[in-house]
């Protein structure tokens, strides 16, 4: 994947669907995979209606590669969930009769042109390799219902498992930002050294503090809120033990609009603007249609910070916007590409089986 991935398409082409896999495959390092795919409504919600082969089982299978750029590794780590047998179930594993259960699972580093499997998972069966190289049988203990990446946390046994799920922990998702009355973004938040702005945003203000009194550079923060309303200033208090942050306005000199007052696009413009230029970027940001309810003059400003963002760390991102897609491709040089129903499957328009985009001729 590029440093920057942008994703535009049509309602009901399945965009949503492209992000929600990747939170699906956090939540195998979380070891709460088969609970999130239960909540969303359970296999019969999840599995693709479209064509299957004859005698093919129903399974979902997701799969990652990360790059440890200093090592020159990568790891590819894969899962696949299905059905519980309609008979055998108690020689498989404890599960109830619809719950979701993981069939198999397989971590592989590659170094150079040499692979080594070191988890490698077949039902309950399996095997992972310890710090020395040695084979071990997968333990029993392990539930069908829990991932091997989830609940294997010896990271002195294990320590290809542990980097894996350390790095996959680490993944921040932005699906919209609350700003209703009882919002998080519109309270003031423990006073604590926050680098990185936590999913739900709900320590925004810490992170606006950090950027101004402990890093002491509010440059580009400030940059991008003068960009997205001219002449406004954002205004981060010394903190005491809570952390807060207004907002003043030109038509209202010397009045600081407090985050309870402000309007809900302001707000979340605002949390971007953190999520995007927070202190540290977390190895990989994943933003979901970040354009709802923003003014359409947002979307220059919007399309540089996220640009911006690109350059300090992954950034993808799905969008209905035409307008904002443009922009980020104009500031960063990152090509769109199409989310489409391909006889009710969901697809990127030349994407190639293999896994590769077709030439095109601004590629």
């Amino acid at each position: 994947m590029d440093a920057l991935s942008i994703f535009v398409g049509s309602n009901g082409a399945g965009k949503t669907n492209l992000y929600r896999a990747l939170e699906l495959l956090q939540a195998a390092a979380q070891g709460t995979l088969t609970r999130g795919v239960a909540a969303e409504g359970g296999m019969d919600s999840a599995l693709w209606a479209g064509r299957r082969r004859q005698g093919e089982p129903a399974r979902i299978s997701l799969s990652v590669t990360l790059r440890h750029d200093t090592i020159g590794q990568d790891y590819v780590y894969m899962v696949e969930i299905g059905l519980v047998p309609q008979a055998g179930a108690e020689i498989y594993g404890a599960a109830f009769r619809r719950e979701p259960q993981v069939k198999a699972e397989r971590l592989t580093v590659r170094t150079g042109g040499r692979s080594a499997v070191i988890l490698d998972r077949d039902g309950r069966t399996g095997f992972i390799r310890d710090a020395a190289g040695r084979k071990q049988t997968l333990g029993t203990d392990l539930l069908a219902t829990e991932t091997a990446l989830g609940s294997l946390l010896d990271a002195t046994g294990q320590p290809e498992i542990a980097l894996m799920r350390q790095a996959m922990l680490a993944w921040r998702f932005h699906h919209g930002f609350r700003t209703d009355a009882e919002s998080p973004l519109r309270r003031p938040c423990l006073a604590v050294t926050t680098p990185t702005l936590a999913s739900d945003g709900s320590d925004l203000a810490a992170v606006f503090a950090t950027l101004a009194h402990i890093r002491q550079d509010t440059v580009d923060l400030d940059a991008a809120v003068a960009r997205a309303f001219p002449g406004a200033r954002l205004v981060v208090p010394e903190p005491g033990r809570e952390a807060s942050f207004g907002l003043t306005i030109p038509d209202f000199a010397g009045r600081v609009f407090a985050a309870p007052e402000l309007s809900d696009g302001t707000l979340r413009y605002l949390a971007l603007a953190g999520a995007l230029l927070g202190y540290r970027l977390p190895p990989f940001i994943a933003l979901n249609e970040p354009e709802t309810s923003l003014h359409p003059d947002l979307m220059e400003p919007l399309a540089r910070l996220i640009a911006r963002a690109a350059e300090r760390t992954q950034v993808w991102l799905v969008t209905h916007s035409e307008r904002l897609a443009a922009g980020i491709a104009e500031h960063s040089g990152a090509q769109p590409r199409t989310v489409i129903k391909r006889e009710g499957e969901t697809w990127i328009a030349g994407l190639k089986r293999s896994g590769e985009f077709e030439q095109t001729d601004e590629g």
